[in-house]
């Protein structure tokens, strides 16, 4: 409500191409208040937001349609939400046989949400074509558009990998794709905590709940998504080891449950007595994703950590304390659950045990006041 008057928010991070768009709605604003751009809360603004950012940005709807379910949370979403959703005329949807090959190979919903938005996106590129007429020449071209928007790297890769899914997958045309070229790899380094800055985050943390949430995230290494979907039974006391079961690639892993950490967490089990899963939301289902991002990041801001904490930066720290302690690359790849162990040597270039031992040539030289 500003001046009396319901008005839409939009709030975004950064993005040349968002705040231009955002320059084309009806008379926007900026608000100091609410340190965000609005425009008035009617039926045709609201309309006008999904027409220019459709294919652009997902937009959170959840203060105006409280009866639609929230994708970002919904763990009962199916890929037959995009079948049943509405659209606006002449916007093209996914093929049926892309929906049905996501289903049969059951990829992860998250990785089929981003292949459906960024085909779409891609087809309605080329509204005027047939999607199978479409060629290498037309999809550079198209690839050429979004460097030229400043799409990230990242976004670009996955663009062409779900491109690539509809010709090489769904069709089942192998190789026609593979002469596109993608961005240069960006190797970017894991962030890490100090042993010190994640004791720093527990000691300030005084909910069990949340505790044991960046404890078990740090002591075993869980991805957030295997956190949420972790149940009482898969915590095997006993033997000090969690089964994590479904992870990233439809896999089962163990990985370690530490021994100091074993107290705290049937601390919170008398308290909370959680029925299914370890970490359960209000109704029993399980804890919500955003919600464990705030607990970390509060956590890292009461223990005045400036570099940008994320849960998966627990997992990170993990794997560098265990590499920088002694242990063997090869079990820390099964811990972690990677494939290759490529994945686990970028480890390698942040533990800095090694490092340490080697001096600066600063230090062989007698430095005269």
């Amino acid at each position: 409500m500003i001046n009396g008057d319901k008005m839409i928010g939009l709030q975004f991070y950064p993005d040349k191409v968002i705040q231009g768009l955002v320059k084309q709605l009806p008379d926007p604003k900026w608000s100091n208040s609410y340190k965000m751009a609005y425009i008035s809360n009617n039926k045709y603004n609201l309309d006008k937001i999904y027409e220019l950012f459709r294919g652009v940005a997902w937009v959170n709807c959840n203060f105006f349609f409280k009866n639609r379910p929230n994708i970002s949370n919904s763990e009962h979403l199916d890929i037959q939400y995009y079948r049943d959703r509405k659209i606006a005329p002449g916007y093209r949807m996914c093929p049926e046989m892309y929906f049905q090959k996501l289903e049969i190979k059951k990829y992860a919903l998250n990785t089929a949400r981003t292949y459906i938005t960024l085909f779409e996106q891609f087809i309605n590129y080329y509204k005027n074509l047939e999607i199978d007429k479409i060629n290498d020449q037309d999809i550079r071209l198209y690839l050429s558009e979004l460097v030229k928007t400043e799409r990230s790297n990242s976004y670009i890769n996955q663009s062409i990998n779900a491109i690539k899914f509809y010709y090489e997958v769904v069709l089942e045309m192998p190789n026609r794709f593979y002469d596109i070229e993608r961005p240069r790899k960006v190797e970017k380094l894991p962030t890490v905590l100090s042993k010190k800055e994640v004791l720093g985050m527990l000691n300030r943390t005084s909910n069990v709940k949340h505790r044991c949430i960046i404890g078990l995230m740090y002591s075993a290494g869980l991805r957030i998504s295997e956190l949420r979907n972790l149940k009482i039974e898969n915590v095997d006391s006993e033997r000090m080891l969690i089964h994590v079961k479904g992870a990233k690639g439809n896999k089962d892993r163990y990985t370690l449950l530490g021994g100091s950490f074993l107290i705290e967490l049937r601390n919170y089990y008398k308290v909370y007595k959680p029925k299914v899963y370890l970490f359960e939301g209000p109704n029993g289902d399980k804890y919500g994703e955003t919600s464990i991002q705030k607990i970390v990041k509060r956590a890292a801001n009461w223990a005045r950590i400036r570099k940008k904490v994320t849960p998966h930066t627990l997992r990170h720290s993990f794997a560098t304390h265990l590499l920088e302690n002694g242990t063997d690359l090869r079990y820390i790849q099964n811990l972690l659950g990677h494939r290759s162990s490529k994945t686990t040597e970028i480890y390698t270039h942040v533990a800095v045990n090694n490092i340490r031992a080697i001096k600066s040539p600063i230090d062989f030289i007698h430095l005269e006041k």
